[in-house]
């Protein structure tokens, strides 16, 4: 698994570890961290290799979770060109081994590759509009060109891909300098700091609990539906309304500090589950209620 380590990757470790699976973890811990997955260090089903995917490496396996590439504006933004050759090197790098050991390839996209949709709720078959040259362009072209290769590899080596394209989640190991809405909001308001909101506070999105992201993967890379589905949740909610119901939940009153709006930020942002419903029999069971409860308790216990 590439981006073992990190956020998605580590509680995918765990539910993998748990089912008696051996896990090889790729991670070169720009933003995963070792403490996410200390736990299983030095089981025998385990293995911890500190690599970067931009650089070949040669494994031997069956399946291969690649889930490496930071997943925040703020942490793709600061190399955005190490993060464009995450998504294309670290693909072709994966899907070469992918190639030579006959292993199934699970890719994570995302949401993102619909750019500010003009459809909504946002369906597999839209190809969304997309702008390449903003500041976000180098990880949306990046999980788009990802996509592509892997198509390429399924067409011309009959190697086997699945792609998940997922929506916003959230969840218990999110950094609090993620650069993330939920956590955002999550830290800014335990620290009694004005809760930033980009524009009017108006766009929406849907929000996946972590532990519904990660039954959606598992179940994704033992179909045999090999096209893109989305995994995510169609519960909507403005960007405002999460802000005033995690100030409820933590009962802090700091305000809230309105800037800019953010060039090309998608004013609407909800899957179309459909696929994945009928497909894999899988859909979202944490509301958003339970799921901050969940992460506000997390943050609390971690950092304050």
């Amino acid at each position: 698994m590439t981006g073992g380590a990190g956020f998605v990757g580590s509680h995918l470790i765990d539910e993998l570890m748990k089912s008696n699976e051996s896990v090889i973890c790729l991670d070169n811990f720009c933003t995963g961290s070792l403490e996410n997955i200390k736990s299983w260090i030095g089981n025998p089903n385990f293995q911890l290799i500190e690599h970067d995917v931009i650089n070949p490496i040669s494994l031997d396996v069956d399946k291969i979770w690649h889930l490496a590439c930071p997943a925040s504006p703020k942490h793709y933004q600061d190399n955005p060109i190490r993060t464009a050759k995450t998504n294309f090197l670290g693909t072709i790098n994966m899907l070469g081994i992918a190639k030579k050991t006959n292993a199934r390839l699970l890719f994570a996209s995302t949401s993102e590759i619909y750019g500010n949709p003009d459809v909504h709720p946002q369906h597999e078959n839209y190809n969304g509009s997309v702008n390449p040259n903003e500041i976000r362009g180098c990880y949306k072209e990046g999980k788009r060109i990802a996509e592509s290769l892997c198509y390429d590899y399924q067409r011309i080596h009959n190697t086997e891909v699945r792609i998940a394209r997922i929506f916003n989640s959230y969840g218990p190991r999110m950094l609090p300098n993620d650069g993330r809405v939920v956590c955002n909001f999550i830290f800014q308001s335990l620290n009694n700091q004005p809760l930033t909101i980009y524009g009017n506070g108006s766009q929406t999105r849907s929000f996946c609990y972590i532990s519904d992201l990660i039954q959606g993967l598992i179940k994704l890379m033992s179909s045999n539906y090999s096209k893109p589905i989305n995994l995510g949740s169609n519960q909507e909610i403005s960007i405002l309304e999460l802000s005033n119901l995690i100030l409820k939940k933590i009962n802090s009153d700091p305000g809230i500090c309105y800037m800019p709006e953010i060039q090309d930020d998608p004013k609407r942002r909800k899957p179309d589950i459909t696929l994945a419903k009928k497909e894999l029999k899988w859909m979202p069971l944490i509301d958003i209620d339970q799921g901050l409860n969940n992460t506000i308790n997390y943050f609390i216990k971690m950092y304050m």
